[in-house]
């Protein structure tokens, strides 16, 4: 998850963020994005095979988030509400700021380049597509930290606030 201000923090900060093997990082994390660069020049079942890829990854990660936040130590009747809070924050955010908003925004990016090279320049179409996957490619690592503290407090302002405060007592 990203930086994680909010005091739902079911794991250690070592645990948060996007702490990824390069694999899962750049193959799962951004597959969409690449994708989204690609559009103009690849079939329509690569971009979708690469939000497949991008989704894949949003899975992988809240079940292991899930699965950490079940060895959490701690009492067993609150571990079931761990879990569930540690899979839905995990997977919420995730499909947000790694596949939803990212995928829109590189999606913009491209077809606006693509419009407006094709009315400010003469370039042939296959120069114009071609500057547009690179004009999509150089946003992703501008996008990527907006839109994490944009879903941070998007959750912490909502979904958040509806978390059981894990380890407090019923009672109190």
């Amino acid at each position: 998850m990203g930086s994680r201000s909010s005091s739902v923090s079911l794991f250690p900060p070592q645990q948060t963020g996007r702490n990824r093997t390069a694999f899962l990082s750049g193959g799962g994390r951004y597959a969409n994005e690449v994708g989204e660069a690609f559009r103009s020049l690849v079939p329509r079942a690569v971009v979708w095979l690469s939000y497949g890829v991008s989704s894949s990854y949003v899975l992988a990660d809240a079940i292991d988030k899930g699965k950490k936040a079940g060895e959490v130590p701690g009492p067993e009747a609150s571990r079931s509400s761990r879990v569930t809070v540690a899979v839905v924050d995990t997977f919420v955010w995730q499909a947000l700021a790694s596949v939803a908003i990212p995928g829109f925004t590189i999606n913009r990016v491209c077809a606006a380049s693509l419009h407006v090279l094709g009315t400010a320049t003469r370039w042939p179409l296959a120069v114009r597509k071609w500057t547009t996957t690179a004009l999509g490619l150089l946003a992703i690592p501008v996008i990527i930290h907006p839109i994490d503290r944009s879903v941070d407090f998007l959750l912490d302002s909502s979904l958040r606030k509806l978390y059981p405060s894990v380890g407090k007592s019923s009672s109190s």
